[in-house]
């Protein structure tokens, strides 16, 4: 419960606001580790343009988090960036792929942007009404990750614009299709 919340704000909503942005921290932390094991683990013939592509990617989420984190106190609560707090948090899987090609981990990444974009957008409408700042953060963040999501379907989508991974439900079933197309 928040003392002092940014003036014109009540500090109902700017409760009601940092627990939405807390679980989005945890998050955006999950997804900047997520980003760091694909860096870490992609291999085969794509390995150097993937393991570039993903550090940009992984310096923006970073921000991402400080500036949700920042958010957060700005409205008068305590932020957790804690491992403790994204197992708290976490409604997601664990990503699942370990060591494996470019094309497998592009896959999964599809997944993993999906859901995360799509929860980023349920935050979108969460705030909306409570606090146009905040969701002009989650707008500009969700932008900027829209188009990270569109570099990695790129790498799994076919000339006619047909996901290579198009029906897969698990980031193994995603790594396998893309897998197999190549």
């Amino acid at each position: 419960m928040t003392s002092f919340t940014a003036p014109g704000l009540s500090t109902a909503a700017a409760d009601e606001v940092t627990g939405i942005l807390q679980e989005r921290l945890s998050a955006l932390n999950d997804l900047h580790l997520t980003l760091k094991h694909v860096h870490w683990n992609v291999v085969g013939a794509n390995f150097i343009g993937v393991h570039e592509m993903i550090d940009p990617q992984v310096e923006l989420v970073r921000g991402y988090a400080d500036t949700i984190a920042e958010r957060i106190a700005t409205l008068g609560s305590s932020p957790s960036g804690t491992a403790k707090a994204i197992e708290t948090d976490r409604t997601w899987n664990d990503y699942s792929i370990g060591r494996d090609t470019a094309q497998a981990h592009l896959g999964a990444l599809d997944l993993v942007y999906d859901g995360f974009v799509s929860s980023h957008r349920d935050a979108i409408a969460k705030t909306g009404d409570l606090d146009p700042i905040t969701e002009d953060i989650l707008i500009g963040q969700t932008a900027e990750l829209e188009k990270f999501q569109w570099f990695v379907r790129a790498h799994v989508e076919s000339y006619t614009g047909e996901l290579t991974t198009a029906g897969a439900s698990s980031e193994t079933a995603a790594a396998h299709a893309a897998r197999a197309e190549h």
